[in-house]
């Protein structure tokens, strides 16, 4: 597996330094909604021009790296046992090069390892078995900012004020706000919500970041979680939270959905809140060839 190191690499300087093109879109015509010298207008130029220097510099769009989270998918009879050795040797080999920050730090001793690697679960790996004979590995980089705001629910509840929350689509989108609401600027927003009805809590907190690399132009293929993703992006967007908290149009880029199975007893929704450095990126690998998305 040796000659997916570099490969590997690449991936992950293109997910540091260089933001996807519909993120990049996205935050430009948030920028169209802001006031002319506003605040929130000013703080999404600044963002942009971060974004462009990054690009042609090839340096880290944000000072936090993030926690690099890759979903591994792997044709029969490979070894995700160097499958996981290669990816850490990629991360430890891109960390040297400064296109992550080190950021793997011992909850008990508060040691930094210094090259991104730890246990087990750092950097996070997750491995799927797939048919055919392509290698597909996807890679976020999820900032500590974002990942602080995170929440996750147990319905029926109540949210602020009292309001009741029920184990239905409506008490979904109360607490999905009641999360954004709560973040205000802390998640470096404008964000993008990944969201898990159901599951359980691990389960949700991994749907809710898988969902997340879905691309913001893509629908939906369940209508009515479609409806329901619009509704919530387009009301998180009037409670005036605004770029980095700054107040303004757009708090929220998009929402993404996505619904599990349960238990009878529990109704979760976690919700993942995705910065604005929406850092990910694929790398599709057959025949000794690398393409990257």
């Amino acid at each position: 597996m040796e000659h997916l190191k570099e490969p590997l690499i690449e991936l992950i300087r293109l997910a540091a330094t260089n933001l996807p093109p519909d993120v990049e879109k996205a935050l430009r015509q948030a920028l169209e909604r802001e006031e002319p010298g506003s605040a929130a207008r000013g703080a999404l130029e600044t963002i942009l021009k971060n974004v462009e220097l990054a690009r042609k510099r090839s340096t880290p769009i944000c000072q936090d790296t993030g926690t690099p989270i890759f979903y591994v998918y792997h044709p029969e009879g490979w070894s995700t046992r160097k499958l996981r050795q290669v990816i850490e040797e990629a991360v430890a080999e891109a960390t040297k090069r400064s296109y992550l920050r080190p950021n793997s730090v011992d909850s008990l001793t508060e040691k930094n390892t210094g090259n991104n690697l730890g246990d087990e679960h750092f950097p996070t790996i997750h491995f799927e078995e797939v048919d055919g004979d392509t290698l597909t590995v996807d890679l976020m980089l999820k900032g500590g900012g974002c990942e602080n705001v995170g929440a996750q629910y147990s319905l029926p509840g109540r949210v602020g004020g009292g309001v009741p929350a029920g184990r239905d689509l409506e008490g979904v989108r109360r607490v999905v706000l009641d999360a954004v609401h709560k973040a205000q600027g802390q998640g470096c927003s404008p964000g993008i919500l990944g969201v898990a009805i159901g599951g359980d809590r691990g389960s949700g907190y991994y749907a809710s970041k898988e969902v997340l690399f879905n691309e913001l132009d893509n629908p939906n293929p369940d209508p009515e979680l479609e409806k329901l993703e619009e509704r919530i992006t387009e009301e998180a967007n009037q409670l005036g939270i605004g770029p980095m908290g700054f107040g303004g149009n757009t708090t929220v880029l998009d929402t993404k959905i996505t619904g599990l199975h349960r238990l009878p007893a529990s109704f979760f929704v976690t919700v993942s809140y995705m910065c604005w450095a929406y850092r990910r990126r694929r790398m599709i690998w057959k025949d000794g060839t690398a393409v990257y998305k």
